[in-house]
């Protein structure tokens, strides 16, 4: 199964908190969030790119990975300039932006408190991420969205976390796909200056050039 059902019961902590947000908030999506794909159907897909979970007022609320929160408005304006979407984004799922060549999931497809996962609940949402390789026969680029999105695709792909480890904008061969890592574009991270947009674009500019001789 590529994506959870949308009352998948298999980590308490998480179906607990989106419970309670479903009470709170009944017009919110408030449940696993499926996998979002190029229009243009999985064979178009090269480029994967791999978060941490959804947002709690970002996807959590509108249904769509990084759509509605801050990480989404960086990520798309680049992904936009890079040629990876297409159209205008409107931080809503019925917005004209399209994605081009790409897709994107969450390590972990529900919002945890906190946006802090549990090693068991990222453990039990990699099936998915394994599955959802699966799905793009000519995937060849995968982006890591933060050190726990790397570590569970590289584990996914059957690989040590000590051999391959993250830092941003590095790269890593592994199995028949080549794996570019950078820090998670949230709030937290470009507030802090952690991350800017120009390293941020660096990590695309290395994912077009790769594509473009592979």
């Amino acid at each position: 199964m590529i994506d959870p059902d949308y009352d998948c019961p298999t980590c308490p902590r998480l179906v607990a908190f989106r419970e309670r947000y479903r009470e709170s908030n009944p017009d919110w999506h408030n449940g696993p969030v499926d996998t979002w794909s190029a229009d243009a159907g999985d064979d178009d897909v090269r480029l994967l790119i791999i978060g941490l979970a959804p947002g709690l007022r970002g996807a959590n609320r509108t249904g769509r990975p990084f759509t509605g929160d801050y990480a989404g408005d960086l990520l798309y304006s680049t992904m936009l300039k890079f040629g990876f979407a297409g159209g205008n984004y409107g931080a809503t799922p019925d917005d004209s932006l399209r994605l081009k060549g790409a897709a994107i999931t969450n390590a972990v497809r529900c919002v945890p408190p906190e946006n802090k996962p549990v090693g068991a609940e990222i453990n039990n949402c990699r099936p998915y991420l394994l599955d959802t390789l699966a799905r793009y026969k000519n995937l060849g680029a995968l982006m890591t969205l933060g050190k726990i999105a790397h570590d569970t695709t590289t584990r996914a792909l059957g690989e040590r976390v000590a051999a391959f480890p993250f830092g941003h904008n590095r790269r890593h061969d592994m199995e028949a796909y080549t794996v570019f890592s950078s820090y998670h574009c949230s709030r937290y991270n470009t507030n802090t200056g952690r991350l800017t947009t120009k390293m941020f674009e660096d990590v695309f500019v290395h994912i077009t050039e790769y594509l473009s001789t592979n």
